[in-house]
């Protein structure tokens, strides 16, 4: 007799775990069950169609050859049967077999199974205020969301917005509806942006987004204002009203459980289904993939829950190959690595930041690198990057990269060496390809870890912008040297009462600095490079407290002098 494999969804997780299944035996009966109409969506890409990077939406839902992946092509191309519009509304364990139901016929019926995999995905939160039903509030999960979005864009009658959210897909959400010319307000309840960063990082992108839209922080909906049943207006927290003919709603997902706990499948204590390495539920005939999961980071050792198009088809392939030939393929975990555009910047992630390296208990050293990605004659880019390291051994833990440079190559880079259980050591003689249109002959990402083992070795003190302003703020007694030349300096300055003198002129200079050896002395330049080779210098001459600005003005958060 045939053996039975029912998949519960068709986004990203389901159709990867069908195929895998597929590959592995060309027998097996395998069914999906989709409640949607589309199959296959590329999530992901909702946003870019949103905002016009491309006009077919059948691009979102077809193969790299440009086949619509709809029932017919899952069926001829690999024997799969795909019940679309289909909602499994019920999981009987100890039959084995599903309850469904057709949502456009109104069809019931059941069908059995050998192995089950549940791949139903995840729900946007809406926030629990009055007016949430109003016409123009939205979300931008589904295709039909994206085809809302892009009929709004495309007819260009709305001329003011608001999104509510400052994760990615808000964020995402934030760029397409402004290429349509429409009047953004962005607005997210938290204190920061892109609440994985960390504050500082977070603030550099806040910064960024200002110069293009307008971004409200610590501060959340308090109801959505409506006429004849339309959005006209938002509400915030604090009393204020913004006026809007739209809204999107972009303030994170939740699993999608029901089914499972319905049928006495453990949930974890996140609210995702519970799997092991193999994905495999506490009932050993049912496994799951795919954003309904909790997962293991394989930094922290603790569960999450990691919502990722690309987790979901990694999960997938290995609960496919498993429900055919058992528990050999594994999906040991996450280090929770994520990256998004956001106009001409982009921002990524890749371990854990340096507030979730603290919430976890962690030793570890941080350095900030600003450079370029590479050559200014190549037309180099500004890159920021933010580097952590357990002190004890010089294990990479985490590092977040942004600005208009090549960021995807630097968290790609990091995080291949946090999979690979890398240290700054390793990292410093890093053979990664050079040339001029790719990278400067020393890596932005191998210059990072540079810093870092200087700072291990105690070659140099660093000092963060966060940490320098709190200083500043205090009234701490400091002298700050500005290293950099006067155009320079006339060009842009902090402001923060430095003294201006050139590298170069550092050493006929001495006689400027304090008598005392012992007082705190900070230098810096535009990224801090040559703040670096003025704390060496001035070290070399007996000044014993000397700190570089790390990252120098490339990465002050703060409001300059000019």
């Amino acid at each position: 007799m045939k053996k039975k494999i029912i998949v519960i969804g068709g986004s990203a997780a389901g159709p990867k775990i069908a195929a895998r299944a597929r590959r592995m035996d060309e027998f097996t009966d395998i069914t999906i069950f989709q409640k949607a109409n589309d199959l296959s969506m590329a999530s992901c890409g909702y946003p870019y169609y949103v905002g016009g990077f491309f006009d077919d939406r059948n691009k979102l839902i077809c193969t790299p050859t440009g086949v619509i992946r709809d029932p017919g092509f899952y069926w001829n191309a690999k024997a799969i049967v795909v019940k679309n519009n289909t909602e499994v509304t019920r999981i009987v364990r100890g039959e084995k077999l599903v309850e469904f139901k057709n949502n456009l016929t109104g069809e019931t019926g059941t069908a059995e199974y050998d192995k089950l995999v549940i791949a139903t995905g995840a729900s946007a939160n809406m926030p629990p205020v009055k007016g949430i039903e109003l016409n123009g509030v939205t979300t931008l999960q589904s295709m039909q969301d994206a085809d809302y979005l892009r009929k709004i864009r495309d007819e260009g009658k709305i001329k003011k917005a608001v999104v509510i959210g400052g994760g990615l897909i808000g964020i995402e959400t934030l760029e397409a509806l402004h290429l349509a010319g429409i009047d953004i307000t962005l607005i997210e309840l938290l204190p920061q942006l892109l609440t994985f960063l960390d504050w500082d990082m977070a603030k550099l992108i806040e910064n960024y987004l200002k110069t293009k839209t307008n971004v409200i922080t610590k501060n959340g909906v308090g109801e959505f204002i409506g006429e004849k049943g339309h959005i006209t207006g938002i509400k915030l927290e604090n009393g204020d009203e913004l006026p809007c003919e739209l809204a999107v709603v972009a303030i994170g997902v939740r699993p999608n459980v029901s089914l499972a706990k319905e049928a006495g499948i453990e949930i974890g204590p996140l609210g995702g289904i519970k799997v092991n390495e193999f994905m495999q539920t506490s009932d050993p005939d049912i496994y799951a993939a795919g954003d309904c999961c909790e997962i293991r980071n394989l930094v922290t050792g603790k569960n999450v829950l990691a919502p990722y198009g690309d987790l979901a088809n990694l999960e997938g392939r290995a609960a496919g190959e498993n429900v055919i030939i058992g528990n050999r393929a594994s999906f040991p975990g996450t280090i929770q690595t994520g990256i998004c555009k956001l106009f001409d910047y982009s921002v990524g992630i890749t371990g854990l930041s340096e507030t979730k390296a603290k919430e976890n208990g962690f030793d570890f050293e941080r350095a900030v690198n600003a450079s370029m990605d590479k050559p200014g004659f190549m037309d180099g880019k500004l890159l920021i990057t933010k580097l952590i390291a357990e002190k004890s051994n010089g294990r990479i833990l985490g590092a977040q990269c942004l600005g208009p440079g090549d960021v995807s190559k630097q968290i790609a880079i990091w995080a291949t060496a946090i999979k690979g259980g890398l240290t700054v050591d390793d990292m410093i003689n890093g053979d990664l390809p050079y040339a001029p249109p790719f990278s400067l002959a020393i890596d932005h990402s191998i210059a990072c870890a540079h810093i870092l083992q200087n700072k291990t070795r105690g070659f140099f003190q660093g000092i963060s912008a966060l940490e320098l302003k709190e200083k500043i703020n205090r009234g701490d007694d400091m002298f700050l040297i500005d290293t950099r030349g006067p155009d320079e300096y006339e060009e842009t300055r902090l402001g923060i009462g430095e003294h201006l003198i050139p590298l170069g002129l550092l050493r006929k200079r001495l006689n400027e600095l304090p008598e005392d050896k012992d007082k705190e002395i900070i230098t810096f330049c535009k990224i801090s490079l040559r703040g670096y080779e003025a704390a060496v210098m001035l070290k070399a001459f007996g000044f014993n407290n000397v700190k570089v600005l790390e990252g120098g003005i490339a990465a002050w958060l703060f409001v300059k002098e000019k």
